[in-house]
């Protein structure tokens, strides 16, 4: 995939220190980082603001945060869906794309950092969460999108959470590498997950209704790169009408009213990761009106009734906007990590072999 030689802007880096500093401001001091004050936390959005920590520098909260997903790891390697004040809320359920995430961030982390301590710390963590999360992996090669309290996987699949699983293979594949691990069992989930994705779309959805409507069912298989170049780009082409608002953002469903900022910058990487500069360029530049007096992010914008809604500045948001505009300004040694597909197989010869 060719990348302009030159990155399309300048990190903002004023401009986003408001969003920096509502994220140190949200979070706890046991490193947990919650939706917004007096909101839950789960593990996927709380390792997306953590990410947005890195970009920034703010390494020790960025730390604290994966630590405190050490600290609440299950014994199976999973977490649980949300917890509240430090406590475990929801319990019904462990969702796979959740649990996988945290390989995501910690490579995110170690790309910008360069500290393999931390890598090396957090390795056991990560390696029983992967574990898990392959073993909710059916023959047919799609990832349960979660498990009940007994460990049972649940009998279906969604396009999306199986693409960011997609993706935290790779990043758990490319940390095993790193510290000189063979996975080849994470390597064949990844080959088989991939399938799935691309050829056998009735393993997704097949006890409920469609996702198809939901914008992150349409481009996330490209963020995460299932589909790559000129794919991806007909991927998103397709259907760009039905979510793209335009001066606006992305719609969250394609049949509601509401243009969200995480969407629109998780869309923005999408595109640059099939070579799409101008739209993604565009679609960032139009996010920045979507802030409150201070510089924060809100979630987004019911066109129809004029409105912000709802009326809330998650976390998540924010490191979805830092993880976008990383991306468009090539600031950090991980601003293409969700814009390149680095597809290099482990080496033959490792320091030690783990079986997997």
């Amino acid at each position: 995939m060719s990348h302009s030689t030159q990155p399309p802007f300048a990190y903002p880096a004023e401009a986003l220190r408001p969003t920096v500093d509502y994220l140190i401001a949200s979070q706890r001091e046991n490193g947990e980082i919650p939706w917004f004050d007096g909101g839950h936390t789960d593990p996927w959005n709380h390792t997306e603001a953590a990410m947005g920590l890195s970009i920034a520098g703010e390494f020790a909260a960025a730390e604290l945060a994966y630590d405190w997903l050490v600290s609440e790891q299950l014994d199976d390697g999973s977490w649980w869906a949300s917890y509240v004040n430090g406590a475990p809320a929801n319990v019904t359920r462990r969702e796979t794309n959740y649990v996988a995430y945290i390989a995501t961030g910690v490579w995110h982390h170690y790309l910008i950092s360069e500290d393999l301590p931390f890598l090396e710390r957090l390795f056991p963590t990560v390696e029983r969460a992967i574990d898990f999360v392959v073993s909710m992996q059916s023959a047919h090669g799609e990832v349960a999108w979660a498990c009940d309290t007994s460990g049972e996987a649940m009998d279906d699949a969604l396009v999306t959470g199986s693409s960011s699983v997609y993706k935290s293979l790779e990043c758990a594949l490319h940390i095993a590498r790193t510290l000189g691990v063979l996975k080849p069992a994470w390597r064949e989930s990844r080959r088989k997950l991939g399938t799935a994705l691309r050829h056998r779309p009735e393993r997704f959805d097949r006890n409920w209704e469609s996702k198809a409507r939901y914008a992150m069912d349409w481009f996330y298989p490209v963020l995460a790169g299932v589909f790559q170049g000129e794919q991806g780009l007909e991927r998103i082409n397709a259907r760009w009408h039905e979510f793209v608002e335009s001066g606006l953002g992305c719609r969250c469903e394609n049949h509601q009213p509401w243009v969200t900022v995480a969407e629109s910058c998780e869309l923005t990487m999408a595109l640059l990761s099939v070579g799409d500069v101008a739209r993604a360029r565009a679609l960032f530049d139009g996010l920045w009106q979507w802030r409150d007096e201070a510089g924060v992010f809100w979630t987004g914008y019911q066109f129809e009734e004029d409105v912000l809604w709802p009326l809330e500045k998650p976390t998540w948001t924010s490191g979805a906007v830092l993880l976008a505009a990383d991306a468009l300004s090539q600031c950090t040694t991980a601003s293409r990590l969700f814009t390149e597909v680095d597809s290099r197989e482990q080496p033959k010869l490792e320091r030690r072999h783990l079986q997997a």
